[in-house]
């Protein structure tokens, strides 16, 4: 009986590398799966150079509103920055791509699993990871931990042998990924640290700072416990938000961060990522919860949102910690309600004011214009009883000079 191989497909020049080579080597049946993320794929194109170069099938599954509604605002609620930088693009999107590759390997009776990412990146943990909790009897191939090919230029030589013709160059691409909640970039100049990004040949989401306009524009975002709703008092889906905040924010500069980031698999990488939208979102969320959390409540989501970025990033998605984690953050989102102004100037979020029904800053206490609620007097009890561990160890200092 002939082996099923369902391969994460994109259409780039590695899964396209790799159909031939499963063919090749396994003796196989390639049903290419392509998982529509919002990155912009032209389907058809995708779908015919797949059964050009020997897939049995291509399928080309759309999951932008899963996408976003299931795995992005649930991340945003959390305040996930992996290493208070990285909102997660690339990461957040694996487990998605991979769990509707476990759904199409069951569908089709397959006997595995093939992924495109290198042996030295995160993504094969994140594949791998939500493979083996989503279907622990799946066979995983991973080319790139086993086959002789070692640069693009190999790849496009392996299939020009074999009389596959693809327009990619081995010497003017980055390594990118996309989808509609980022764009990053890795490769070329960019792996010395010590060269500064050429942004007006590397952005392709955002406008370059010297390009921006010169004067600013203010969205208003509305939220309901955490998720966002409304722009502009006119009500979207997750997906069409997204893509629109993209537009504003992207002409407006906001959203790239150059990082060197520390990868699962221990090296350093260094990356550039472009996340207008994603931006706008965190930073408005994050001035709402300013009015709506208290201190103690507050900290503790920091604590946690350090501890989910990880979870994210790691390929951890699919385990019962990060469920317990989104059982906190829920808890907290009950009174995140309320709307947020944005200020978008050359790369700049500035807040222009914030309201919600579940506020915590009450005026009649915090005015300078003292109110009935708050006595003076109140805080010299509070300050010695607060104080008084400090004013004992200095005692005993005194003591035994």
């Amino acid at each position: 009986m002939t082996m099923k191989i369902v391969l994460a497909y994109s259409g780039g020049l590695d899964t396209s590398t790799i159909v031939p080579w499963l063919k090749e080597n396994y003796d196989c049946e390639v049903h290419a799966v392509c998982v529509n993320v919002g990155q912009g794929d032209n389907e058809e194109e995708v779908v015919s150079r797949g059964l050009r170069i020997g897939a049995t099938t291509v399928q080309y599954v759309n999951v932008e509103e899963e996408f976003v509604n299931d795995y992005v605002f649930p991340m945003l609620k959390s305040g996930a920055k992996y290493e208070g930088k990285y909102l997660l693009g690339t990461s957040i999107a694996r487990p998605l791509i991979a769990k509707v590759l476990v759904d199409k390997a069951r569908e089709l009776g397959a006997d595995a699993i093939c992924h495109g990412a290198t042996g030295k990146g995160n993504d094969q943990v994140r594949f791998e990871l939500t493979i083996m909790a989503l279907a622990p009897e799946m066979k995983i191939i991973a080319p790139w931990r086993i086959w002789d090919i070692k640069s693009r230029q190999d790849a496009l030589d392996y299939c020009a042998a074999r009389g596959i013709d693809l327009p990619m160059s081995a010497e003017t691409s980055y390594s990118r990924d996309e989808n509609m909640w980022h764009l990053s970039h890795e490769g070329l100049e960019l792996e010395d640290p010590a060269n500064g990004p050429n942004y007006d040949k590397l952005l392709q989401l955002t406008t370059p700072l010297e390009k921006t306009p010169d004067e600013g524009e203010v969205v208003e975002i509305e939220f309901v416990k955490g998720i966002p709703v409304k722009v502009n008092g006119k009500e979207m889906g997750g997906a069409e938000m997204i893509h629109h905040l993209n537009k504003i924010g992207g002409k407006h500069g906001i959203g790239v961060v150059d990082m060197v980031e520390n990868r699962v698999v221990g090296m350093k990488s260094r990356g550039v990522y472009e996340t207008p939208a994603g931006s706008i979102l965190y930073f408005a969320h994050e001035e709402l919860e300013e009015l709506c959390l208290d201190r103690e409540m507050s900290a503790l989501k920091r604590e946690f949102a350090l501890k989910y970025a990880n979870m994210v990033y790691e390929g951890k998605w699919f385990s019962r910690t990060r469920e317990a984690l989104d059982a906190f953050v829920d808890k907290t989102q009950e009174t995140v309600t309320g709307t947020v102004k944005v200020k978008l100037y050359k790369g700049h979020l500035i807040n222009m004011g914030k309201t919600s029904p579940y506020s915590l800053y009450n005026q009649e206490i915090s005015s300078f214009v003292t109110g009935e609620l708050y006595d003076h007097k109140d805080s010299e009890g509070f300050i010695k009883l607060y104080g008084l561990p400090l004013k004992i160890n200095a005692m005993m200092k005194m003591n035994n000079k």
